[in-house]
């Protein structure tokens, strides 16, 4: 994979990571009912982890909440 560097202020990098969490919600429990969407699992994890990675960034390990394992 191909690696890229960008510089983000802390309030920026907060603010992608808060559209990317919505747009992550949108595409998981409001677009499946749409007619004809294909989800795309790899996808959303990723996504998923990106968001996690960027409020890690931005708020530290307090803001990741913590799965119970099952």
């Amino acid at each position: 994979m191909h690696s890229v560097t960008v510089k983000f202020s802390v309030a920026e990098l907060r603010l992608l990571a808060t559209l990317a969490s919505d747009q992550l919600f949108r595409r998981e429990f409001i677009d499946p009912k749409m007619p004809g969407y294909r989800s795309n699992t790899e996808e959303t994890k990723l996504g998923k982890a990106l968001v996690a990675r960027m409020l890690l960034m931005v708020d530290g390990p307090r803001r990741i909440p913590v799965k119970a394992k099952a």
